[in-house]
């Protein structure tokens, strides 16, 4: 199939973690691939099928032309991953006024505006979202992670308020919401040894999934533990 005939997905945060095993299995499955990250010069993924952009999570004007240079690129836009995130240790009676802008504006914020901007090329398909929330977006797993708990259950949210939005056009947005993840953001933070936990590779098949799917299958949520009993 030729680069021109290819679906195409944008993925934030694309540069490691999941992003980058998102992009990966993406691209085995015949994707083309619009990668945001703040550095383009770490990007693993090069090639006629590959775009990577430019794209900070605190520059709107990034966002703009990140979705600008994708649509001129490929032509248009079947889906997008809004990967991209923080955390902060930071209980609710800690957290300052600063923390909580700062969390907000990365987690909520900016996937929000991207997901403006891409509407309408979304909707010429229909394409889909995907969301990747946190199983600290349906309930908060210790102190320490009130605000980002916080901020994740607002970006659970937009996923649902994007899956209404998309009732009628066919667009469909689908929230991920694993617990740890064998990331660098999960190093410290899970007591369980990095090989028993969730492997980035593991919730790219969950994206690959999502997104291949047609509009007749509307998925809110997916919930994802690397264990049984224990909630996080």
């Amino acid at each position: 199939m030729s680069d021109s005939m290819k679906p195409v997905v944008m993925i934030s945060g694309a540069s490691r973690g999941i992003g980058a095993a998102a992009a990966q299995a993406m691209l085995d499955a015949g994707w083309a691939v619009s990668l945001g990250m703040r550095d383009t010069s770490v990007s693993k993924f090069s090639g006629a099928s590959v775009l990577n952009c430019r794209y900070d999570a605190l520059d709107p004007v990034s966002e703009k032309e990140w979705v600008a240079e994708t649509v001129s690129r490929f032509g248009g836009i079947d889906g997008l991953v809004l990967n991209a995130g923080i955390m902060m240790k930071r209980t609710v009676l800690e957290a300052t006024d600063e923390d909580f802008d700062m969390m907000f504006a990365v987690n909520v914020k900016s996937p929000m505006r991207l997901s403006q901007l891409a509407w309408p090329h979304l909707q010429k398909k229909p394409g889909r979202i995907v969301v990747m929330s946190s199983l600290s977006g349906k309930r908060v797993r210790s102190a320490g992670a009130g605000l980002y708990g916080m901020s994740k259950f607002a970006l659970t949210a937009l996923s649902q308020a994007l899956r209404q939005c998309g009732k009628e056009s066919g667009i469909r947005s689908t929230a991920i919401c694993p617990s740890y993840v064998a990331t660098d953001m999960a190093q410290g933070l899970a007591s369980a040894p990095e090989e028993e936990l969730t492997r980035p590779e593991d919730i790219a098949i969950l994206i690959r999934t999502i997104l291949s799917l047609p509009p007749s299958a509307s998925i809110a949520e997916v919930p994802v533990n690397w264990t049984v009993e224990e909630c996080y």
